[in-house]
């Protein structure tokens, strides 16, 4: 499929008003990050503090996040996205008026970590709700592997996006208006979209409480994902950085924004990119090939350069960013029991968070010690073990035979192996 047909077959599912609340409703997680670090930083002057606001924020969400899936898988997702949607407006607008009014450091950190963890998760809920679309419309084969294959592909480029735009956002509303704008800004488009997203009629309803060993998630199929998703997060966290130190100290800070933008545009079209791929490549060979790739391209980061150059290095090295977090996601709904797919997804998303915070704690004491290519090497090392990862432990046979899925599949072959699966739901050997 080519990027208009893959967006094309996710607008047959659902149509363009649950995408635009998807994206519109997940954009208040970057716009939170970055806009917190700057009102802080210029209501309290000391950056150490606005790090700490903003960490705490992060980490809430981390934490929070496995929780409220947990609850959505239960109950069914309107009502968690819902109640987190309206509260997470109503305590971000709090914790800005506590800004203003100048509380001390822990209260505020307290109020930030309290609004993390109500964020309603949107994204590991809209990839569960394509699941839930693309089983209940009856996709079987390697039709459903195609449409499975087009809604991760756009959540991945949705998730860039994101995070692309909502600093942009920040930067713009922190000029025009003030920095306490665009913080208020996260606020009103959870509140809103967050709502839109949690009342659209393809809300799926709660599954069955879970019983047995299937519905457990601490397995080593899931448990194995989460170390090159937070591999990914070191890489983030070490990119972001890099470029930083790069640009202010090339003299082009104003463009460190715009620099790390062109990294998400080649990784949201190789993401798109995905879906086009034969259904027989077996998803665990495409993430070994994406963290090969984040490895390989980041190598020419440490020859010398200006700041053309590093553009386009950056831009290629953004082809394996999008393959390898689709690839991931799309291996966390194959391993995933079915009635805990959205805490499955949350926990994922979870450890990408985390590496990222780290990330960026680390890369920033080793760019002041080894500048920009010392953040650069965290990016490499996050490559590095995601690929050892991904070679040396996963197994391609855990992702063939996730819990709750075979017996949809009597009949089907196997992608990896070219092995039929039994009536009993085991593979016939």
């Amino acid at each position: 499929m080519s990027p208009l047909e893959t967006l094309r077959r996710m607008h047959d599912l659902a149509g363009w008003p649950l995408l635009s609340a998807t994206f519109l409703a997940r954009l208040p997680l970057s716009m939170s990050l970055i806009g917190l670090l700057t009102l802080v930083t210029g209501t309290t002057g000391s950056v150490a503090a606005a790090g700490a606001v903003s960490g705490a924020f992060a980490l809430g969400g981390a934490v929070g996040g496995p929780v409220i899936a947990r609850f959505a898988d239960r109950h069914g997702q309107r009502l968690p996205v819902l109640v987190m949607s309206l509260a997470d407006a109503v305590l971000i607008a709090l914790l800005v008026a506590a800004v203003l009014a100048g509380y001390d450091l822990p209260a505020l950190a307290a109020l930030a970590a309290l609004a993390g963890m109500c964020l309603p998760q949107i994204a590991p809920m809209a990839r569960t709700r394509w699941v839930v679309l693309i089983r209940d419309r009856g996709d079987r084969g390697a039709e459903r592997e195609r449409s499975l294959a087009a809604a991760m592909s756009v959540e991945g480029v949705l998730d860039e996006t994101a995070f692309v735009l909502g600093p942009a956002l920040v930067g713009i509303l922190t000029v025009l208006v003030s920095p306490t704008a665009s913080v208020l800004s996260a606020s009103v488009l959870i509140g809103v979209f967050g709502t839109v997203f949690a009342l659209h009629p393809t809300a799926p309803p709660g599954a069955a409480p879970a019983r047995g060993r299937g519905e457990r998630i601490a397995v080593p199929a899931l448990v194995v994902l989460a170390v090159p998703m937070f591999c990914q997060g070191l890489f983030f966290g070490g990119m972001s950085t890099g470029v930083t130190a790069f640009a202010t100290a090339s003299g082009y800070g104003d463009l460190s924004g715009l620099m790390y933008a062109v990294m998400g545009a080649s990784s949201a079209v190789a993401g798109l990119l995905m879906a086009s791929l034969p259904v027989g490549v077996a998803l665990t060979t495409r993430t070994r090939i994406a963290a090969g790739a984040l490895f390989a391209f980041s190598l020419p980061l440490y020859l010398a350069h200006d700041a053309l150059v590093l553009a386009v290095t950056v831009f290629v090295l953004g082809a394996a960013v999008g393959p390898h977090l689709v690839s991931l996601f799309a291996l966390v709904e194959r391993a995933a029991p079915p009635s805990r797919l959205s805490q499955s997804m949350a926990v994922v998303l979870s450890s990408l968070i985390l590496g990222q915070a780290l990330g960026s704690a680390v890369a920033g004491s080793l760019a002041d010690a080894h500048g920009h290519q010392g953040a650069f090497a965290l990016a490499t090392v996050g490559g590095l073990v995601s690929l050892a990862v991904s070679v040396l432990i996963m197994r391609t046979r855990w992702y063939d035979r996730r819990p709750g899925y075979e017996e949809e599949r009597v009949g089907e072959t196997a992608p990896s192996t070219g092995e039929t699966w039994s009536d009993t739901g085991n593979i016939r050997r």
